[in-house]
């Protein structure tokens, strides 16, 4: 049942990635959107999930990553956000 659960989530975690390269390839999204972000940090999650299972430490190693990335990406959507709706004074 574990191993169905972590497939599932390898799965998951790939349409996430795919979606949002799609949408980004075909101007659905904009690179700097949270959503697509968003996409990104959560298939990355659930890849580094079933890589770690099944001891694929180097693609476990590139969606760590990819994650990082994302969140680094959304910290500063964040910050441009909180900057452009600060009042100017």
């Amino acid at each position: 049942m574990i191993r169905l659960f972590i497939d599932l989530l390898g799965w998951l975690g790939a349409l996430f990635l795919l979606g949002a390269y799609l949408c980004i390839s075909f101007k659905k999204l904009q690179g700097d959107s949270a959503l697509y972000q968003l996409m990104n940090g959560i298939g990355g999650c659930f890849l580094v999930v079933n890589t770690m299972y099944y001891h694929a430490f180097p693609s476990a190693f590139v969606n760590m990553i990819w994650i990082g990335i994302a969140i680094a990406a959304g910290l500063r959507l964040k910050i441009r956000s909180r900057e452009a709706t600060a009042p100017h004074g």
